[in-house]
């Protein structure tokens, strides 16, 4: 299929997870959990009123038409709500490459197995359909709850990019790179995610 499928409807899904694109109508449901400061932490920006969710849709909608970046609304299926959202970002047609981030759960779907449904998925997908041959992921330093989340899907630490991006409060941030390449796919989807369907 190639990099054409990212001007489609993508629509992704196994037996915990259902990921729709994020102009779907049901984004307006993000803001049932959207406004819990915790999530913010370490994503770079605010999230505590209207305007500013009205901000982030649109943001993220208008990147998505510039091809920066194809996101997603995140739906558990086991009782058909709104968890989160993500996105491929960092497209790069000419390396063939991406990253999996700007992820986010309300805090009732954290530790409960849907962000591992969910990046199963998005790298099926990618090494599979779209043909990316490096996926990245990346964390702020701090933040090793989501590291350890990452290791968990096989991901190699690659290293601290130092200054990687300003927070809210004007403070430069590092982050910590990990990657999965096409050549260790293969391996890691029969090894580490054996518990979903690989058809």
């Amino acid at each position: 299929m190639g990099f054409e499928i990212l001007n489609t409807k993508i629509q992704l899904e196994n037996e915990r997870v259902l990921l729709l694109p994020f102009e779907n109508r049901r984004n307006q449901e993000l803001k049932e959990i959207i406004f819990e400061n915790e999530i913010w932490k370490y994503m770079g920006m605010h999230m505590r009123n209207e305007m500013e969710f009205n901000n982030y849709v649109s943001k993220t909608i208008e990147d998505k038409a510039n091809g920066i970046c194809y996101p997603f609304i995140i739906i558990d299926k086991v009782n058909n709500r709104i968890a989160g959202s993500t996105r491929y970002g960092y497209l790069n047609r000419g390396s063939q490459k991406c990253e999996i981030g700007w992820t986010w759960y309300g805090k009732e779907f954290q530790g409960t197995g849907l962000n591992k449904a969910c990046k199963f998925e998005l790298l099926k997908f990618g090494f599979e359909k779209i043909g990316f041959r490096r996926i990245q992921f990346s964390a702020d330093e701090d933040n090793i709850r989501s590291q350890k989340a990452i290791e968990k899907l096989g991901a190699r630490k690659e290293g601290i990019f130092r200054n990687n991006y300003i927070a809210p409060n004007g403070e430069s941030r590092n982050d910590v790179y990990f990657s999965i390449i096409k050549e260790d796919w293969e391996s890691l989807k029969s090894k580490n995610f054996s518990e979903f369907s690989t058809s």
